[in-house]
């Protein structure tokens, strides 16, 4: 179906971050948006102020009428819903046009440039780093992000330019219907181990990544990263990282909360940038994200103001309390890699302070697969409270459970396992200097309260 002849859009699975900014695309486009999700969140309530139509029950009925004309509606789904379930089965038997958001994000980057962010982690912080400067800036983009920005309150930036971000993931090899003008890839630690098997089929989903990306475009990889890419003739290959590669930083300083550094290129060097942000793993994150943008045109003054102005994404090292007596911040780390790196991180701001994370697991394979690397990165911190694990899409795993992270904690690590419903009531009856809730899955639902409890200790 050409986007052209599209009338109405029905998502089988709203609510998610990355399906509800497509939602607000076509929602912008002034045709029918509707959809079913399992449970109403804010992100949904929200959706529902801005014109879409939402139920929270699993019924044929309650599809409305304008989503009922195989010819004119399109039906986009999350591969998190299963193939049983009552409205696809209607849509699969009706003929309808039926895509996964990523086939959606796929058709735009045909119509637009798309400047793409891949990675096993740091995709979301990068790619809205990327889209607030090249938005600040007289280049202008479209975004479609993992987050919300703290900057534009929302996960989608619309533009007249040419030029569209998109978060490529790579779950469900979701990331091979792209066809990227350029991409940043960030990292490649092994992940979603449940759809790909082994390592290898991993590292060999990137590779054919980077086969996609268009002649007289561009990949900027990270340094020392295990897969090897392979781009088409004309596809230009630089390299960055924090201290090493085409695109690096040079002079750094960390010093009382603020972060400066210059950020050396090969295109032109720009020194005395900020971090309006201020956070050890962001310099890295900007490092990548200031490269995309220097290649698609932003000017040093531009690299500066973006950089010096961007507030951060919902739950990616979200500060919620931030006083002399005590710091809560929510970070959606939810693989051993980002934990690490947020962990680092925490011990760099917070050198001579308790820091204790709350840290609920995500998945039950990824738990099995990597407990032994968790146990490693939440060691770098003084307290660590597990709850149990958050199943998203899973069934229960026999013998996989947070017992197996705790057991592998490191010897003077102060632990406790607790119920997620009991986590409340554990933070009333403890002092707390500085904590951090830690996951993927729903426990930052209680972090604001969390820190109202604390701050009022």
């Amino acid at each position: 179906m050409e986007l052209k002849d599209i009338k109405s859009v029905y998502f089988v699975g709203a609510g998610g971050i990355g399906m509800s900014a497509i939602a607000r695309y076509f929602l912008h486009k002034g045709v029918t948006v509707a959809g079913y999700d399992r449970t109403p969140s804010e992100l949904t309530r929200q959706l529902e102020r801005e014109g879409m139509d939402i139920h929270y029950e699993e019924n044929v009925d309650l599809i409305p009428q304008p989503c009922r004309d195989k010819a004119t509606c399109l039906v986009i789904y999350t591969p998190a819903i299963p193939a049983e379930h009552k409205e696809m089965v209607f849509f699969r038997e009706g003929g309808f046009t039926i895509e996964k958001r990523a086939q959606v994000l796929g058709t735009l980057t045909r119509t637009h440039k798309g400047l793409c962010f891949a990675g096993t982690h740091g995709k979301t912080t990068t790619s809205t780093m990327c889209a607030h400067i090249m938005h600040e800036s007289h280049v202008d983009c479209n975004a479609f992000l993992g987050g919300i920005s703290k900057n534009y309150g929302t996960n989608y930036i619309l533009s007249e330019s040419d030029y569209i971000v998109i978060e490529a993931d790579e779950f469900d090899r979701s990331f091979h219907w792209l066809r990227p003008w350029m991409s940043v890839i960030t990292a490649t630690d092994p992940d979603h181990l449940d759809i790909y098997g082994t390592k290898e089929a991993y590292l060999e989903s990137f590779r054919h990544y980077t086969t996609l990306i268009q002649p007289g475009g561009a990949l900027v990889i990270h340094t020392g990263l295990e897969m090897k890419a392979d781009v088409q003739e004309g596809v230009k290959v630089y390299t960055y990282s924090l201290n090493e590669g085409d695109f690096h930083a040079e002079n750094i300083k960390i010093d009382n909360g603020e972060i400066s550094f210059d950020f050396v290129s090969p295109i032109e060097r720009v020194d005395g940038i900020v971090l309006g942000q201020p956070i050890p793993i962001n310099i890295e994150n900007g490092v990548a994200a200031m490269a995309m943008a220097q290649l698609n045109g932003c000017t040093p003054d531009e690299l500066r103001h973006g950089m010096a102005t961007y507030g951060g994404v919902d739950r990616r090292f979200d500060f919620r309390l931030k006083n002399s007596r005590h710091v809560v911040l929510s970070d959606y780390a939810h693989h051993p890699k980002e934990i690490f790196q947020s962990a680092k991180s925490m011990r760099e701001l917070y050198k001579d302070r308790k820091i204790t994370a709350i840290f609920q697991p995500h998945l039950y394979t990824r738990t099995r697969d990597f407990y032994r690397d968790f146990a490693d990165a939440l060691s770098q911190l003084d307290e660590v409270i597990l709850t149990e694990i958050y199943p998203a899409r899973e069934q229960p795993i026999p013998g996989v459970t947070s017992q197996l992270i705790y057991d592998n904690l490191k010897p003077g690590v102060e632990k406790a396992i607790i119920r997620k419903d009991d986590v409340i009531d554990y933070v009333k009856s403890r002092d707390f200097d500085v904590l951090i809730i830690l996951g993927a899955g729903d426990l930052d639902n209680y972090t604001d309260e969390i820190a109202h409890i604390i701050d009022n200790k």
